[in-house]
């Protein structure tokens, strides 16, 4: 079960703050082996949503260097 004061990001959320494209965002995270804690519908849509941990995605964010690809080290 997951800790409910635990923030968790919707994956736009997560490429906003990362800075790129949702698809690419869900690549970098399953690359980084973030993984993503549950999945909410979407209030109007009714679509699924994965949400992931936030303070995991601040910390690829922190790690990512400008201009570099992140699939290589």
């Amino acid at each position: 079960m997951s800790d409910p004061t635990r923030e968790l990001w919707t994956i736009d959320i997560c490429a906003d703050h990362l800075g790129i494209k949702e698809s690419s965002a869900r690549s970098l995270l399953s690359r980084r082996d973030v993984e993503r804690v549950d999945t909410i519908r979407h209030p109007i849509s009714g679509r699924p949503l994965a949400r992931y941990p936030a303070d995991e995605v601040r910390a690829v964010a922190a790690d990512r260097r400008p201009g570099r690809r992140t699939d290589r080290p």
